[in-house]
């Protein structure tokens, strides 16, 4: 696949914002698309019911201070997806039917793996969420979509992840403990976020204007997060479900828009226990297998509310958000985390656009499976963190960044970043680290 080098992409990104044109144009900065409208093909096909979009993210990392590694390198990660939107009820006539088809290709290297976290034991957050789940073509999403009783049932089937539908939130942070469905950040092993796939059911019900309920059922199917599985479709390797529920509330407080969720997973397959063998006994110290659970739980809050905005434009202002998750103490590394932070649109008159955002992770690990780590060396008879073959005892991480979004046109969003994390990966003797890092988001 053709791709412009990241320098020159950036470059003529600028160069085009500067260039005055109508917004059907290409480069226009008034267009949604990098390449225009096609000539008015563009717009005539959406009015079809025919919507296709070819999106780029970018992420550059650069340890400028402490982390696991001091040796300064600068690490860059991106991900193109392609999408194509069906209105079947324009097309077909089928009455409030919709198709989504994306593919997605990632690639490029990651600053936190080498540099921030300590290899041995890797970390919980990354510096740039862009980068994982292999560097490979995949297919992201393949579903249908039909509404019932006017509007108020809606009912998706097809291949997706968790995370579009339940534990939602906005990806404009760099690091990935602000970014998306942190759910799947912390029990990533059954719970599969964008771009992974898997065979899914979800149904939501309206109970009204700004109340839905809503419940899924996910195949749990650790094969598909291969590289060579992009486009498995088979369920061979299935080892159960995952089933989450969630009440999702959307008030206007005084005006402004907010979202509220509260949700439950429950994963019916095998999970193996973070600390005790069959026998009630240390795995570490017995050398027996670890004691297979039946089941893994969690659950999530999550807040979003505007509470700003100028009488001008009611986009503009204050936004607060937090987010929580609660974790399965038998079978999981992370038992718990939170998040909070604030988002302001429109700092300035002369860029009504831009955003500025700023938040704080904590991630905090299971004490099983921290004692674990413990009696894994005790039973190698290791106590010298620098020995390679000791294994690091991790136990809290916390997050900061800050971001300014320079919105250059309707269709390119650059946000450069500032990211500090205390304890890498939860491992103390990690010094503090010093990120600065580069968003690009764009759509052509």
């Amino acid at each position: 696949m053709f791709q412009l080098p990241k320098t020159c992409f950036i470059g003529l990104a600028l160069t085009a914002c500067a260039t005055p044109a109508s917004a059907s144009e290409m480069f226009a900065s008034d267009s949604q698309w990098m390449l225009g409208d096609w000539g008015g093909t563009r717009s005539e096909l959406l009015a079809k019911g025919y919507d296709f979009t070819l999106g780029y993210t970018g992420e550059m990392g650069s340890n400028l201070h402490g982390g696991f590694d001091h040796d300064r390198t600068a690490r860059y990660s991106d991900q193109f997806t392609f999408g194509s939107h069906l209105d079947l009820e324009k097309i077909l006539g089928w009455n409030d039917t919709e198709f989504q088809l994306t593919l997605t290709e990632r690639h490029g290297d990651n600053i936190s793996n080498d540099r921030i976290n300590d290899p041995r034991v890797g970390g919980f957050t990354s510096a740039q969420e862009v980068w994982g789940r292999g560097e490979t073509w995949r297919l992201t999403q393949l579903w249908v979509k039909q509404k019932y009783f006017d509007g108020a049932l809606d009912v998706k089937f097809g291949r997706f992840g968790e995370g579009e539908d339940f534990n939602s939130f906005p990806c404009d942070f760099q690091n990935l403990a602000f970014c998306g469905s942190q759910v799947g950040n912390w029990v990533g092993g059954i719970w599969y976020n964008w771009p992974v796939s898997q065979w899914a059911l979800r149904v939501r019900y309206n109970l009204t204007d700004a109340l839905y309920a809503q419940v899924g059922v996910y195949e749990q199917n650790p094969s598909n997060l291969e590289s060579g599985n992009g486009f498995k479709l088979s369920g061979s390797g299935t080892q159960g479900a995952i089933l989450p529920v969630e009440l999702v509330w959307s008030p206007q407080v005084n005006g402004l828009k907010g979202e509220y969720r509260a949700g439950y997973y429950y994963s019916n397959a095998k999970a193996h226990d973070v600390l005790d063998d069959s026998n009630g006994q240390p795995a570490a110290l017995s050398g027996a297998a670890y004691r297979s659970r039946s089941s893994k739980h969690g659950m999530w809050l999550g807040a979003q509310q505007q509470v700003t905005s100028l009488a001008s434009d009611q986009s503009r202002g204050l936004s607060l958000f937090a987010n929580a998750t609660l974790h399965d103490k038998k079978t999981n590394a992370i038992d718990n985390y939170v998040q909070a932070g604030l988002v302001y649109k429109g700092p300035f008159d002369a860029r009504a656009k831009d955003d500025i955002g700023f938040a704080l992770a904590r991630v905090h690990v299971n004490p099983a499976y921290r004692k674990n780590a413990r009696l894994a060396n005790q039973a190698a008879g290791l106590d010298d963190y620098d020995n390679p073959g000791f294994l690091p005892v991790q136990d809290t991480e916390y997050s900061a960044e800050l971001y300014y979004g320079i919105h250059l046109a309707d269709w390119l969003t650059v946000r450069p970043n500032l990211q500090y994390i205390r304890h890498p990966g939860g491992v103390s003797q990690v010094d503090d680290a010093l990120i600065g890092g580069l968003k690009i988001q764009s759509t052509f």
